[in-house]
């Protein structure tokens, strides 16, 4: 005897007369047109979870006993037959054929399932059973975006109902979409379901109030890995605020300079480094974005975007090209206004789905005064780049990664902030050694080097790092306490040993993994991985102070 799960009493059957659509059927084409590559799972895994239903699928009971719904089309003449027809008016015809005299129908009092209405929606809401030119234009359609629960409750019954309904001109079934794409589930910062009861809710508009849409909407972009849910905490939501906060700050820099849109400018005509780097690294960023999001790989877009935008344009390339805007050279001044307002051209337009409403706004307002943009942003082409220069790329990052480098170690090693030290440079090759004297007022104003020199072999008591052919020394002594230095170092590192110790001990404990929520134990792995990642960088920087 069943039992109802909410009032916990018995539930004593009752039949009733019920609708039923052959199931079975309907669902062989949808079958087949899963297995055969015309609709696609993304990610792939979900086609076994649609094959499992599909295959046990059972009749389908289509008709409810409520008072909302679409009435089922069957109307009963005196004697009970049935007559189904598209309207009332039809039934009667039907009838007073059967019958031979006009009689009184009683029309069903059920309803249709709601997953039985909401299985037409994909040409439904176009107008049909009329052929209109909304059906012809959007059916079918390109990608459905849903949920994993409700694969076969929906996703599954449209597959069937459009392949019975839709036809093409040669009369084959037409599938209503090319592509599933199944999004992640949102759960809590611990990786639990959000359950009013346990009272680990996240209100979606207190975080708009606070944060903005266009930092909610990056946040859950970045984070929505195939496969993988999403485990959704402030801090990221706040993280990501501060990335439209660093975009505005930008365009306030460059509004600030004189740095707007050029009509007609193409980075091709440029002559300065630093502009055909940011040309080609923006090529780069938009065809990874653009393949990524093809692929369906949202949180790849995202994240190639915020490391472009962040870090290449604007920490990098807006720093390095200080001293070009203060300068005295018109022409390289005029080449990289131009080029930052091009940049920040594609940046908005690329941002575009993710951030809609940041990117709106700097669409409408970085333009020169009294001018205005033809169209909105949200009617703009996407952007379809081709500029790349090998050569000025691979110097300039060069270039990043040396002033990088030197800043890691100091880091490391903890430099005082406003020390100045000496950079020397063994083993450079020919064209290391052109790029140092070609960009050596930069390197020695990013990196804080109070000189640059090169050596045979590197000084006593030198901290050392690696940079392709070369090798980089930083003469510390006098500049900090190396002996200080090692034993805080050594202390850290005896700090993280034990912190991996414990959890390393909890997670090899058979009782604790057995009974601690999954929440719970992934939480002491990405600990484990955090110790383990700061044990790495502690032991690489004792290893520089080795000697």
């Amino acid at each position: 005897m069943p039992h109802g799960d909410r009032g916990g009493v018995p539930i004593e059957p009752f039949l009733t007369e019920q609708w039923y659509v052959d199931a079975h059927t309907l669902a062989q084409p949808a079958i087949a047109s899963v297995r055969e590559g015309r609709t696609d799972f993304v990610p792939k895994n979900w086609e076994k979870t649609y094959f499992e239903w599909m295959e046990n699928i059972q009749p389908w009971c289509i008709s409810r006993q409520l008072w909302w719904g679409h009435q089922i089309p069957a109307w009963y003449g005196p004697d009970g037959k049935v007559f189904v027809a598209y309207d009332e008016a039809e039934a009667a015809s039907l009838a007073t054929a059967h019958y031979g005299s006009t009689v009184a129908l009683t029309r069903d009092e059920d309803v249709l399932d709601t997953w039985f209405s909401s299985a037409l929606w994909p040409f439904s809401t176009l107008g049909w059973p009329d052929e209109t030119n909304e059906l012809a234009r959007y059916y079918p359609t390109s990608v459905l975006i849903t949920g994993f629960d409700i694969i076969f409750f929906w996703v599954a019954r449209m597959m069937m109902m459009g392949l019975h309904f839709m036809k093409d001109e040669n009369g084959t079934p037409v599938e209503p979409f090319k592509d599933v794409y199944i999004h992640a589930l949102v759960r809590d910062e611990k990786g639990a379901k959000m359950s009013k009861s346990k009272g680990n809710v996240i209100d979606p508009l207190t975080l708009i109030d606070e944060y903005g849409a266009d930092a909610l909407r990056f946040t859950l972009t970045a984070m929505a890995a195939q496969g993988r849910d999403i485990k959704l905490a402030t801090s990221r939501v706040e993280g990501y605020r501060n990335f439209a906060t660093k975009l505005w700050n930008a365009s306030r820099f460059a509004e600030m300079n004189g740095a707007t849109r050029v009509a007609g400018f193409e980075p091709s005509t440029a002559k300065e480094r630093l502009n055909r780097w940011i040309a080609t690294e923006t090529t780069r960023t938009a065809r990874a974005v653009t393949e990524a999001l093809e692929a369906y790989r949202f949180n790849d877009a995202a994240n190639a975007l915020y490391r472009f935008v962040w870090n290449s344009f604007c920490d990098w390339y807006l720093e390095l090209v200080k001293p070009v805007l203060n300068g005295e050279d018109e022409a390289a001044k005029a080449e990289t206004r131009a080029t930052i307002g091009w940049t920040l051209d594609r940046i908005v337009t690329l941002l575009h789905p993710f951030m809609p409403f940041i990117t709106e706004e700097l669409w409408d307002r970085t333009v020169d005064e009294g001018s205005s943009r033809d169209q909105l942003l949200v009617l703009t082409e996407w952007p379809s780049l081709d500029f790349e220069d090998e050569a000025a790329a691979a110097e300039i990052n060069w270039l990043v990664d040396l002033i990088s480098s030197v800043r890691s170690v100091r880091s490391e090693i903890n430099v005082p902030p406003g020390a100045m030290v000496p950079l020397i440079i063994v083993g450079a090759s020919a064209e290391t050694s052109t790029r140092l004297a070609t960009h050596d007022a930069l390197i020695k104003r990013l990196a804080r080097a109070s000189e640059i020199t090169a050596a045979d072999a590197a000084p006593k008591g030198a901290v050392q790092t690696v940079l392709g052919e070369a090798t980089i020394a930083l003469p510390l002594a006098g500049v900090i306490d190396l002996d200080a230095e090692r034993g805080r170092l050594g202390k850290e590192l005896d700090k993280a040993a034990k912190e991996i110790a414990k959890i390393e001990a909890k997670l090899g404990n058979e009782n604790f993994v057995s009974r601690a929520p999954e929440e719970v134990i992934e939480e002491q792995r990405e600990r484990l991985a955090e110790a383990q990642e700061l044990t790495a960088k502690i032991k690489a920087a004792l290893e520089r102070l080795k000697d």
